[in-house]
């Protein structure tokens, strides 16, 4: 039978290959140099290029025989082209492959390969050098402490090589292992600069290494961008602006990296409106590069763009925005790398500009997004989720429905329960703008789980998560009626909320005291939550207010004061336990501290809690304007009548109008 005869066919080639692969590590370890160099070669030829071939050597453990070859190899003439074949071989398996880096750093090659470098034969240098910048591309890499002299020695002993390949190994090394501000300064007081832009006028692999080292000095680093465009009156810095139309992708794409680099540190040195343009459509262009170039240039349009609106208009009007969606719904599989770069710049265009919204939505792109949240990549669904956050700014949108089918909020909610933290927050912050959309139930958010996991989010260990939970839940909770509120409350308990308001983040407090505000805001039973448990939530409230915290923090807490003090006279004689608490009698209140802040929400939130406790239909508003005013807080109120703030003088003049009715006049 045809299947029979195929899986014996299968299984016959599988066997010769194995026996093939085991003839090969045999004579790798011949005594015959010949053998041995004919060995090398073969396997070198079988893995270059080829992923499947390198694993399976790998699994072999090719990698510590070719090893322990180049090992036992002396420098002596006859050993060269072992010597050589052996670098090529170990430079192949660590070449975009991890795996194999990994590998040839576990079998102690790194020492041999740079014994290499000191070899009297060109040929030897050329192919540990080589190997080396295949190792040094990725992160597994070994470090380079520039601080230490002997390092720096070394280092500039590779620049200063007339060897094309060693002198690119410098830069590579560079690239890989400068990752602090204290080493980019020590490395610019050192000269570096100077021995890099030389490598501009080199060979191909010079000034693409040259590129990539140049940008990772430079990055957030104005002094060192300053004296790069101040090399030879700007040379070198418009050396690199040519090199964005070089003929081969690779050095298009490394001189437009490096060039935002310089953008993002130091953007007055880009006056000229031409130079962006140009920039963004090189960019736009290497986007349909099909190898690493276009993977890599989508990331960098992203960073290029990232919170800049008059960078994003440039690139709306180059027609970014189709080109990339033509781009994903291209048959071919795109890898995960190009991806996450689309999304991330679909995202940064979406950001700010309504035009960029509605030109993305229009484009029929919520399928795409949808199937990029189930992507087993997790920054491409990450990076999905922001793109959803970003476009689901658009109100236009939102009260359209666009985001609330089962299509879209399914899968959404479903990443609420994602293992990587990264697209928690991501899809946290998604969900915060969709659930904006009040005029929705959104039932099927809640029927799916949301809340619930919401609510767990809140606990999470991660700091980022926590806020990005209680924001959503904080919009979910805007202007909720009192169904959903009853939902968050059934779920919640005091002291968990309370925790929340007190932790030690200061970004989870003031998140925590935006949602409570939303609570309270409405109908007087949705008050009643924060006097759960003896009244601990408002009893930590106070607290908080009375730490003197951030401006943002306070203005929640105010808020969240002034929402209570709306309801029952129960509720704002516990207000003004709060302001007045007996422990701190005789002190300052903090009240008039707010009333004294630059910040005019926080005067107005301040104010407004005023308005509430000395209502003239209250029972107790006398008292309570009586306890105001010995306190010093409606003394203060009468110098502030000419505030700057509109708002703030408006609500003033209400209470003083309250407190005429009480007889005090002003």
């Amino acid at each position: 039978m045809p299947t029979t005869t195929s899986s014996a066919s299968s299984s016959s080639s599988s066997v010769s290959g194995n026996n093939r692969q085991a003839d090969v590590f045999s004579r790798l370890a011949s005594s015959d140099p010949e053998v041995k160099l004919k060995a090398l070669r073969e396997v070198k030829n079988q893995i270059i290029g080829n992923r499947t071939k390198k694993l399976s050597f790998l699994k072999l453990g090719a990698i510590p025989a070719i090893a322990s070859v180049l090992a036992d190899a002396d420098d002596s003439d006859k050993c060269n082209n072992i010597l050589v074949q052996s670098a090529a071989a170990i430079g192949s398996f660590a070449c975009g492959f991890e795996a194999g880096v990994q590998a040839v750093l576990d079998a102690g090659v790194f020492p041999h390969l740079l014994r290499l470098l000191t070899n009297p034969d060109e040929k030897v240098v050329d192919a540990g050098a080589r190997s080396l910048r295949m190792i040094f591309q990725s992160n597994q890499a070994p470090k380079y402490d520039f601080l230490q002299e002997k390092n720096m020695e070394f280092l500039f002993s590779l620049l200063n090589s007339e060897n094309e390949n060693v002198s690119g190994l410098g830069a590579s090394i560079i690239a890989h292992a400068c990752g602090t501000s204290v080493e980019q300064r020590v490395l610019c007081e050192a000269g570096v600069l100077e021995k890099l832009v030389i490598l501009l006028d080199g060979s191909l692999s010079q000034r693409e290494a040259c590129l990539e080292s140049l940008a990772t000095v430079l990055k957030n680093n104005p002094e060192a961008v300053s004296d790069f465009v101040g090399l030879e009156s700007g040379r070198y810095f418009n050396s690199v602006t040519e090199l964005t139309k070089d003929r081969y992708p690779r050095t298009r794409l490394l001189s437009c990296l490096c060039l935002v680099v310089i953008y993002n540190t130091s953007p007055s040195y880009f006056v000229n409106m031409g130079t962006k343009s140009s920039l963004i459509t090189t960019l736009l262009d290497l986007l349909n590069d099909p190898g690493q170039s276009g993977d890599d240039a989508a990331l960098g349009l992203s960073c290029l763009i990232a919170g800049k609106e008059d960078l994003q208009q440039l690139a709306y009007e180059a027609d970014a925005i189709k080109n990339i969606v033509d781009i994903l719904k291209t048959d071919s599989e795109l890898q995960a790398k190009r991806l996450q770069g689309l999304f991330l710049s679909l995202a940064e265009l979406c950001s700010k500009l309504e035009d960029c919204r509605c030109s993305f939505l229009s484009l029929q792109v919520l399928d795409l997004l949808t199937n990029a949240l189930r992507h087993k990549d997790a920054d491409v669904r990450a990076a999905a989720c922001i793109c959803f956050r970003n476009a689901a700014r658009s109100v236009k949108s939102l009260s359209a429905g666009r985001f609330n089918s089962d299509h879209v909020m399914l899968p959404l909610v479903q990443l609420l329960h994602d293992p990587s933290s990264s697209v928690q927050v991501a899809v946290l912050g998604a969900l915060s703008n969709i659930v904006l959309d009040f005029s929705s139930p959104k039932s099927s958010f809640i029927e799916y789980g949301g809340i619930k996991q919401l609510i767990e989010l809140s606990k999470s260990m991660d700091p980022n998560a926590r806020c990005s939970a209680l924001r959503a839940l904080r919009n979910l909770m805007f202007l909720a009626d009192n169904k959903r509120k009853e939902l968050f409350c059934s779920d919640v308990k005091a002291q968990g909320f309370a925790c929340l308001i007190s932790d030690p983040e200061p970004p989870v407090q003031e998140q925590a005291l935006a949602l409570l505000r939303n609570l309270v805001d409405g109908c007087i039973s949705s008050i009643e939550f924060v006097f759960d448990e003896d009244g601990l939530i408002l009893d930590t409230v106070g607290r908080q207010l009375r730490k003197a915290p951030q401006a943002q923090m306070a203005i929640q807490g105010m808020y969240v004061l002034t929402n209570v003090a709306s309801g029952t006279e129960l509720h704002k004689e516990a207000v003004m336990q709060q302001l007045f608490p007996q422990a701190k009698a005789g002190s300052e209140n903090f009240m008039l501290k707010f009333l004294q802040s630059d910040e005019s929400q926080l005067r107005s939130a301040t104010v407004w809690t005023i308005i509430n406790l000395i209502s003239p239909s209250s029972p107790g508003a006398f008292d309570r304007h009586v306890k105001l005013r010995n306190a010093g807080i409606i003394p203060q109120l009468k110098n502030m009548v000419n505030d700057a703030c509109l708002d703030v003088k408006i609500r003033i003049r209400t209470v003083l109008g309250q407190s005429m009715s009480f007889g005090d006049n002003y």
